[in-house]
């Protein structure tokens, strides 16, 4: 399939590339660095101008905007209320220096995708959703995907509550002070309960479009994941008094660690990261005594994941050994593998014949929703590979394709 060529075989016309280029600019100058990357960190005033620009999209296109409790925005098309609804959409936050894609892409994927049915005059015959997920990426509290994961009954809300982000900043007091309130925080099975399936647009994660010459893919689940603590400890001493042969330095300990996950990874074809390292007491003239770091770890399947975290766990307890300090790995978060639902992917699959069917590392509002709703994703070639970061692209054309992609599988599921 050649870059811009329409890739599915619906008789209604598809979106042109500056069609989806002029939306874009209008919502892309917002948070952005000077590196490129963008700070959009979740309810920031970037954030909250993002939303805005959202919120005023929304109502320029007569759709009807609410807010739930959880502080995820909507936008419907059709009667909110009914049952039945198809939902897409994505987030607008972003990791720090993030790109710019990530999330935002399939926001505005969804609001060009409902221009384009209508002038196709489709009239679904169940109401189509917008949604603006709260705090999607994770970057501020720690919880990726938080709105979602809260929504669904995922994550415990008061646990959700005690959380803090970097400035010891506590997610209740962020609500209020975006005008909202931690009041009511949590599930919501009505809402889920009228929700009939979600179809989430994303840039890929990757170089298997590319490498496969096709703009736009079909997403089947996610890859299964966790999060690791490492513990190193040891005796902690001074630097400028002991000798390095009598040092027994948990920093060492660790970096070996980071290295054999990288190894790891590397042999096993899955993804290892380690992004949060703190030292005790963290005194430059001074060997810590205890050193921690968090392991993300993730792999196509159980078993791949598995081998990973157990060969880094085999590799940095022997170099502990060696290096006479003591080490703990403790597990504090696994989601298993999420499989999409078959009749979506089947319904995808033929609104998009041929398209390459890829499973994503990456957190998704889709992967949360997959156990409770139906749930499918659609994927756009990312033209350097890199996800999440300043070096993140997409080209106008590729991104056209998907929003004809994603109007083509709201046709379809919503009827009409």
């Amino acid at each position: 399939m050649a870059t811009g060529e329409r890739p599915t075989g619906h008789d209604g016309h598809a979106l042109r590339p500056e069609r989806f280029a002029a939306l874009w600019r209008s919502l892309s100058a917002i948070g952005r660095a000077g590196d490129g990357g963008y700070l959009r960190s979740a309810w920031s005033d970037a954030d909250l101008a993002c939303r805005e620009w959202f919120v005023e999209e929304a109502l320029d296109r007569e759709l009807g905007v609410e807010r739930d409790r959880n502080g995820n925005l909507y936008a419907w098309w059709g009667d909110r209320a009914a049952t039945g609804a198809v939902l897409t959409g994505g987030h607008l936050d972003s990791v720090p220096h993030g790109g710019g894609y990530e999330g935002a892409l399939g926001v505005v994927a969804a609001l060009l995708a409902v221009d384009l049915l209508r002038e196709r005059g489709v009239t679904p015959a169940r109401p189509v959703g917008i949604a603006v997920f709260a705090d999607g990426t994770g970057a501020r509290f720690g919880e990726p995907c938080l709105g979602v994961r809260l929504l669904t009954g995922a994550l415990d809300p008061a646990a959700a509550l005690r959380l803090r982000d970097r400035d010891r900043v506590g997610l209740a007091e962020t609500l209020d002070r975006a005008g909202g309130t931690a009041d009511g925080v949590g599930p919501d099975p009505q809402r889920l309960a009228r929700i009939g399936g979600y179809v989430e647009l994303a840039i890929e994660q990757g170089h298997h479009l590319s490498e496969r010459d096709a703009p736009v893919g079909i997403g089947t689940g996610v890859w299964p994941r966790g999060r690791w603590r490492l513990e190193c400890s040891g005796p902690g001493v001074r630097a400028a008094t002991t000798p390095m042969a009598e040092r027994h330095d948990p920093m060492l300990t660790l970096a070996f660690a980071v290295l054999a996950a990288n190894k790891e990874a590397r042999l096993r074809g899955g993804y290892a990261t380690v992004g949060r390292v703190a030292a005790d007491p963290g005194v430059t003239t001074a060997v810590a005594s205890h050193a921690t770091a968090w392991l993300d770890a993730r792999a196509p399947g159980e078993e791949a994941l598995a081998a990973l975290v157990d060969a880094v766990t085999a590799k940095i307890t022997d170099r502990a050994a060696r290096d006479a300090t003591r080490v703990q790995v403790t597990v504090e978060s696994r989601t298993p593998r999420v499989t999409f639902d078959h009749r979506l992917l089947d319904s995808l699959a033929a609104t998009l014949p041929g398209a390459p069917a890829i499973g994503t590392p990456g957190t998704h509002a889709a992967g949360e929703f997959a156990p409770r709703v139906p749930a499918a994703m659609l994927f756009v070639r990312n033209a350097t590979g890199i996800a999440g970061g300043p070096g993140e692209r997409a080209s106008d054309a590729d991104c056209a394709a998907g929003v004809t992609a994603l109007a083509d599988a709201l046709a379809a599921l919503a009827g009409g």
